[in-house]
């Protein structure tokens, strides 16, 4: 169920960001959808990253490299 809130902007920066939903096929309702998901998921995005590098703690190269070691293709 999508329940209804109320912002408050500068009429001038919300002209603009319709502008720009528009430009890109959307709404500003929808572009502000996607980035209070994305606000609310961001500390499990977090979260799962340190989980990986802490089960990746283990992997131990045997040596400091360089920075043109590091940089090298």
């Amino acid at each position: 169920m999508l329940k209804n809130i109320t912002l408050s902007a500068e009429e001038q920066l919300i002209h603009k960001a319709r502008e720009k939903a528009r430009r890109e096929h959307t709404t500003l309702n929808e572009t502000f959808r996607r980035w209070l998901m994305h606000y609310v998921n961001n500390d499990h995005v977090l979260r799962d990253y340190d989980i990986l590098m802490q089960s990746l703690s283990y992997v131990n190269p045997g040596k400091s490299f360089t920075r043109d070691e590091m940089n090298e293709r």
